[in-house]
């Protein structure tokens, strides 16, 4: 690692080392060389007079890029794709005269690209669903815990911490979804020529449109994609490129939310993301427990979230066929974005892995809250016993107030259950009150949603992804 000069900290601390392959100059220049190939195969097939040796020689020298060279010819013509036709061909003399012949410098600018992207996506993928599994698992095993439900972060009706388990889920498995169309929906640009009217083969063949008509089709093939776009200007549209970065973004929203939940159930100290045990969470407070990972997801996901807007202004802004104020850009947001995503995942993956519950305090934040939570079946019952049902209604809204102000000014625990068994008009024992107060009478279908969920959706899910489960994430800080 240099130390002299920037260096991504998305690459150096967050992006895995896979992810910061696909987006690697060897990664780049070899799928170009791949790219070279399938052309230079495509036209011989077709009839161009281009000889076995000419391809073996290219293939030979697929993976051994010769940087120095490349380098140093950029320097003098100032253009990255002819420095690299002309590295190639000092490795492959034979094959000189037939690199990148009848194509443009977006042959393999990007059909590269997109070949990244659909392996980066593959990747995303893969990560999302180890964490749809392991947040199933996470909802299964607590699913008919009971805890305190929110509105507004404010107590309302309990739920279970299963059940809010797969309202994170269910955003993920969306992603997912939407991951799943864009990726099968990719194509590649295929080899159409400066202004995309393929004119310059229609030089090379002597104007056979059918043989042409073949081109396309058979270069995907052999990178296998199942198409190319059937029209384009010179560079495949940026549209492309909104739609993938969007899916990014789709991640980084959940995610954020999933990190919102846990940090304000740290702060409650109901649910706790892990702490090894030699981590520091403040330097200057030795007893803190700081849910430094889930803040770090919340962080990287909003630079992902702002990021998807460049893509889009991008496409918003080509002129006619191409200009080239798209290229500078996207060497920034699209790997980056990805390297952000990967690191996300890694993030939540480690933190959903590790979730450490507290059911004593969730039990106890919930019993403090449920005497408000059971009054109307408190009331039910006192009707049962004889009561007036508005008279015991205005009856439970004063003693609610009177108990709330017991808690809020004077610090006391909730007594309503007290108040209530004091006041004649219920005419209801302590006893009878006790036995409104299991959790469980108030959590509705909470668990009967979780193992539904699971059952119909997320099992099926896991069972067609069985291949992908079992990536463990590695945290590098």
């Amino acid at each position: 690692m240099s130390t002299d000069r920037y260096s991504s900290p998305l690459s150096e601390r967050y992006a895995s080392r896979e992810m910061k392959y696909i987006f690697s100059q060897d990664k780049k220049f070899r799928t170009w060389r791949r790219l070279w190939i399938a052309l230079a195969e495509t036209e011989k097939e077709l009839g161009l007079h281009i000889t076995d040796e000419q391809i073996e020689e290219m293939k030979a020298h697929a993976d051994d890029i010769n940087y120095d060279v490349a380098r140093e010819r950029e320097r003098v013509v100032r253009h990255d794709v002819m420095s690299h036709v002309y590295a190639y061909g000092v490795q492959c003399p034979k094959a000189k005269g037939i690199i990148h012949l009848g194509a443009t410098s977006c042959y393999v600018g990007d059909n590269t690209d997109i070949i990244i992207m659909s392996e980066a996506l593959k990747l995303v993928r893969t990560k999302l669903v180890n964490v749809i599994a392991e947040l199933a698992k996470f909802a299964d095993e607590y699913k008919a815990l009971p805890t305190l439900g929110f509105t507004h972060f404010q107590p309302a009706q309990p739920t279970t911490v299963g059940k809010r388990a797969t309202l994170w889920m269910q955003e993920f498995e969306m992603d997912l979804e939407d991951l799943e169309y864009v990726l099968g929906s990719l194509k590649l640009l295929g080899s159409k020529g400066t202004t995309g009217t393929q004119a310059s083969f229609l030089e090379l063949f002597d104007g056979d449109q059918e043989t042409i008509d073949r081109i396309d089709p058979m270069i995907a093939e052999k990178m296998k994609f199942k198409a190319c776009y059937p029209v384009s200007g010179q560079t495949y549209s940026r549209k492309v490129d909104t739609r993938v970065i969007n899916i990014l973004a789709g991640i980084a929203s959940s995610a954020h939310k999933f990190s919102n939940d846990i940090r304000l159930l740290q702060h409650l100290k109901e649910v706790e993301e892990p702490f090894e045990k030699s981590q520091i969470g403040s330097s200057a407070m030795a007893y803190k427990r700081n849910p430094m990972r889930s803040e770090r997801i919340a962080s990287l996901s909003r630079y992902v979230l702002v990021d998807a807007l460049n893509p889009a202004i991008t496409a918003s802004v080509q002129w006619f066929e191409r200009t080239l104020d798209d290229s500078a850009n996207k060497r920034l947001s699209i790997p980056e974005g990805f390297l952000a995503v990967d690191g996300i995942l890694d993030l939540c993956l480690n933190v959903v892995d590790g979730l450490v519950v507290y059911p004593k305090v969730i039990e106890k934040h919930l019993m403090s809250e449920l005497p408000f939570m059971a009054t109307e079946n408190i009331m039910m019952d006192a009707v049962k016993a004889g009561g007036d049902r508005q008279e015991l209604h205005e009856r439970i809204r004063e003693l609610s107030m009177e108990a709330g102000r017991n808690v809020k000014e004077k610090g006391l625990d909730n007594n309503l259950l007290e108040l209530i068994a004091q006041d004649d008009a219920f005419n209801l024992s302590s006893e009878d009150l006790e036995k409104t107060m299991d959790p469980a009478k108030y959590v509705g279908r909470a668990q009967e949603q979780v193992e539904v969920y699971l059952k119909n959706v997320i099992c099926p899910l896991l069972e067609k992804n069985k291949k992908e489960i079992g990536v463990k994430a590695e945290i590098n800080v």
